[in-house]
């Protein structure tokens, strides 16, 4: 959940990891528990990951770099289709008759998301921001991270005040269905 280093460097990480849990996702046995079991483990991370971002690295992308107001709508709308993919994933079986196809729609989404991310946003943020102000956001992702939600919420705010006001309650709410459930162990 938290890697250490600058916002950058926290970020890029989880993209590798989420990554990773897709391609664990997509070679494991069709219908198989542990399809679903690793399919929690990507939701629980994207949405961290999605909440953590909405909430410290798009108002400074906003404040930092020019065009950043359209910048940070775009990443956000890219957050807003993954979350709907993630919502649709959520109740479905690992042998439903489309879990393959929207699984394959997931990682084309969140591909091109950190492609973008990491050749552009990235890039210029290295560029527009000093090393404190990259390492502070990276303490306050890894923060977010913590008391994010782990389910989607498709109609949930996605920019301040309404995400920070709001990602806590529903993320006590998401950890204490998952301890009862057992999702994500």
């Amino acid at each position: 959940m938290g890697h250490g280093g600058d916002v950058i460097e926290e970020l890029t990480t989880d993209h590798r990891e989420v990554d990773a849990l897709l391609e664990e996702l997509q070679a494991a046995a069709p219908g198989s528990s542990e399809r679903k079991r690793l399919l929690d483990q990507v939701t629980i991370e994207l949405v961290r990951h999605s909440v953590a971002e909405e909430e410290h690295l798009y108002p400074a992308v906003r404040r930092h770099l020019a065009g950043g107001d359209a910048l940070a709508d775009e990443e956000i709308a890219d957050h807003s289709r993954v979350e709907k993919l993630l919502k649709e994933l959520e109740g479905r079986g690992a042998d439903a008759v489309d879990f393959d196809e929207l699984v394959t729609k997931l990682k084309a989404e969140v591909t091109s998301h950190v492609q973008d991310e990491e050749q552009n946003l990235f890039v210029q943020l290295r560029h527009a921001c000093d090393k404190d102000e990259l390492s502070e956001l990276g303490e306050k992702v890894r923060r977010a991270k913590k008391t994010a939600p782990t389910r989607p919420h498709p109609s949930a705010p996605d920019t301040p005040p309404g995400n920070k006001l709001l990602a806590p309650g529903a993320g006590l709410v998401d950890r204490a269905r998952d301890f009862v459930t057992g999702r994500g162990k």
